[in-house]
């Protein structure tokens, strides 16, 4: 969620003179609400503003950060219990939901350099006089990655890179293998879990991670304390779990982790990491990477230490052990209601996890905070005599860090319910300075971007969707910048993982938004004990008024989901979206077809160079097989069809707000086939090989971890070259916008009457 930013004060500036010449477009009437409903909504809106306090924000978010709270620590427990007290205060009805999840806690942790000289790491973070928590010793968890496998291995370490896919295609094309041997790959590039999942893949026999100053430290700019940026001892903790095969308890998948689940064993839970993992610091990884020798690594692999990169193998040598305890830990999910006084069995769900690697002032408690402080000034309301139409639920998920644990267990446990009631999901995570950053349902494109309009940004006075709108237009490519400056809409991102939204949405298909603030709050304190109050009000979020700015914008979303006479989702964007990624999928194959023929051609040509000298020898690689012209036919029919009834249902909700609306017996029918459309886009067969995860248009990829892949059945059929399947995951696709198609028809046809 951070958006790295060089002069961030410049941007600003420069980017809100350069948009102001651009055309802005008028607010249209307020989705989801007649003339009469929208005024009533604003006067609402504008009491809600002006009862949250950035005071209050300051003040629990250094409570709630004093000691650790990571899943299972005493102090996590603590600040569960005074959570469902403050809900309770504010008129909500609260309780904690308990699963029994398994999280690994590192008993032994030893990482040393044999050959050709000899060093022992460190494996630990400073204490700092600047910092006043990063001297707990009690309760503090070690540097190390969750899921890990046990292993005490011995082998010539190789520079991955990244370690990602297309690193390993690099070293096998320079004749370097990591089979038997100990791969060392820097963060970035990827989502941590996929680096061991490939490395193991490629016959490694573990992997040691560290954070390259180029990425994320001294090259980016001051460290901690002087500045953000990580200091040379700072690790990033981190689950590996291989998430992309489903979140959650490892042993218990597709069901809630209750103390009486039945659950997998170890050996047969495929979600945990099949060899041994261990992140360390850059300074700890110099040594190692200075003993490496054999190639110079390419250019773009060269990170900032002081050293020339080199890959291997050797003729460094290492030593990886690591032994966990395997351990079954209460997970503590914060619950709290207000019951709908209306349409009690319409839910608005809205949550943000509570739990952190070590102090957790920024990932999640800066989101944490202002969802509390969200959800006091709706308790106020409350005692004024206003009730939301629909019910409310705020949640507080535990053990988000180790695989979205709490979240996931819960929408499990929950999940028919869940499937029948809930409207949507509105989902936050850490937050700082700067720019709104916008995911979620394309179905719920206008209606964020209305919202965004409608909350001031405390740092330049314009919107926040300006300012948003500014940004793009600065930092993107000429095909961005333009469409920031056209389009009437902010294009909102699809969503992949790593966040709590990912078992409503991928899982039970509850129509979701992502948001958070950040861009200007740049800094090496992710996942480290530095990411602490100390650091988080220097750096973070300074008066915490982004943090109010974050309650302004979520609780709008909550508070006109709540009330809203018709639920606000419009499909017109969501057809053009899905639209571009049928375009990208049908030019991805049309790329890999012109690129398998000119590999063919190479080979051709090179073997026919070679017959006729007998002195030579060529061993050349396989051909690859062609890529057939496949038959997207059935998605572009289905997708003309879509547009269609888009278009038809968009218009006739426009129409009906604008005469009044509707009978509220008809209303609430309308409602519940608004509610199914999100559903509609799931399979109960979920996606090839991975069959928690159902959208059949958004995914994380297999080989992305959070990085979203959308028509995601179609798209990686295509990468992997399974051609078949490709043809039966267009099938798929095509049925769900189908699906989709009728109930926006019904729903057209609720409108008209």
């Amino acid at each position: 969620m951070k958006i790295p930013l060089r002069h961030p004060l410049i941007v600003s500036v420069v980017a809100l003179s350069s948009v102001a010449l651009a055309p802005r477009p008028l607010n249209p009437p307020m989705l989801g609400f007649t003339e009469v409903t929208a005024e009533q909504q604003l006067e609402l809106e504008s009491r809600f503003d002006a009862l949250l306090n950035a005071e209050n924000l300051r003040e629990w978010m250094q409570m709630i950060t004093a000691e650790p709270i990571y899943v299972g620590s005493p102090h996590n427990k603590e600040v569960a219990d005074w959570m469902v007290e403050q809900f309770r205060s504010w008129g909500y009805e609260a309780e904690l939901a308990e699963y029994r999840v398994l999280f690994p806690t590192p008993r032994i942790r030893e990482l040393e350099l044999l050959e050709p000289t000899s060093f022992t790491a460190g494996l630990r973070e400073p204490t700092l006089a600047e910092d006043a928590t990063s001297g707990i010793e009690e309760h503090r968890l070690p540097t190390y990655n969750a899921y890990s496998a046990d292993g005490d291995v011995t082998g010539e370490l190789v520079y991955v890179n990244y370690g990602i896919p297309e690193d390993y295609e690099e070293l096998e094309r320079r004749g370097i293998d990591v089979r038997g041997k100990i791969a060392i790959a820097r963060y970035g590039g990827s989502w941590r879990g996929i680096k061991p999942k490939v490395a193991h893949e490629h016959g490694a026999l573990g992997v040691i991670l560290y954070s390259d100053p180029r990425d994320d430290g001294y090259y980016q700019g001051d460290v901690y304390p002087e500045g953000p940026f990580r200091m040379d001892e700072g690790v990033q903790r981190g689950s590996v779990l291989d998430m992309p095969q489903y979140p959650g308890d490892p042993l218990t998948p597709g069901v809630g982790a209750t103390a009486d689940a039945e659950r997998l064993s170890r050996e047969e839970a495929p979600t945990l990491m099949k060899i041994p993992v261990l992140p360390i610091s850059y300074s700890d990884a110099l040594p190692f990477l200075r003993a490496l020798d054999g190639p110079v690594a390419p250019a773009e692999w060269r990170g900032a230490l002081p050293i020339t990169y080199h890959l291997g193998p050797g003729p460094a040598r290492a030593r990886l052990h690591v032994e966990f305890d395997w351990e079954l830990t209460p997970a503590y999910n914060v619950i709290a209601r207000i019951r709908g006084a209306e349409f009690p069995d319409e839910w608005v769900v809205r949550g943000n996890h509570r739990d952190g690697w070590a102090i957790g002032a920024g990932d999640p408690t800066s989101g944490m905070v202002a969802l509390m402080e969200e959800a006091r000034a709706i308790g106020e309301l409350m005692k004024t005599g206003w009730r939301p139409r629909r019910t409310i639920v705020y949640a507080g998920w535990d053990a988000e860090e180790p695989a979205l644990l709490g979240s996931t267990e819960w929408a499990e446990h929950n999940g028919p319910e869940l499937r029948e009631k809930a409207a949507v999901y509105i989902n936050t995570d850490g937050s700082g300075r700067g720019f709104l950053g916008m995911g979620g349902s394309h179905t719920l494109e206008p209606f964020i971007n209305q919202v965004a309009r409608d909350v001031t940004d405390p740092q330049t006075g314009v919107s926040v969707w300006e300012r948003a709108r500014a940004a793009r237009a600065v930092r993107g490519n000429e095909k961005a910048r333009k469409e920031a400056l056209s389009r009437e809409d902010l294009r909102i991102s699809p969503l992949g993982s790593g966040s709590d939204y990912t078992p409503f949405l991928q899982h039970l298909g509850i129509a979701s938004l992502n948001l958070g603030f950040g861009g200007e709050n740049r800094g090496g304190s992710y996942h480290s004990m530095f990411d602490s109050f100390d650091h988080y009000t220097r750096f973070g979020d300074p008066g915490f008024v982004y943090g109010v700015a974050l309650a302004k914008t979520a609780g709008r979303i909550t508070l006109r989901f709540a009330n809203a006479d018709v639920l606000p989702f419009q499909f017109g964007s969501f057809a053009e979206n899905v639209s571009r990624y049928l375009e990208e999928v049908t030019e991805l194959a049309d790329e890999m077809r012109e690129e398998t023929e000119r590999e063919n051609r190479l080979i051709r040509e090179r073997m026919y160079e070679l017959a006729a000298d007998p002195t030579k020898t060529y061993h050349p690689p396989e051909s690859k097989e062609p890529v057939p012209h496949l038959n997207f036919a059935p998605v572009k029919n289905a997708l003309a069809e879509l547009e269609s009834a888009s278009e038809a249902y968009d218009e006739a909700l426009a129409a009906r707000m604008a005469d009044g609306g509707m009978p509220a017996s008809r209303a609430a029918e309308l409602n519940r086939v608004l509610m199914s459309t999100e559903r509609l886009m799931t399979r109960d067969e979920g996606l090839p090989r991975r069959p928690w995860f159902r959208h059949q248009i958004y995914a994380p990829g297999f080989y992305t971890g959070y990085g979203v892949k959308t028509l995601p059945g179609i798209r990686e059929a295509i990468e992997e070259r399974t051609w078949d399947e490709a043809a039966k995951q267009m099938e798929h696709a095509a049925a769900a916008l189908q699906r989709v198609t009728r109930a926006i028809e019904q729903a057209t046809d609720l409108l008209h009457g």
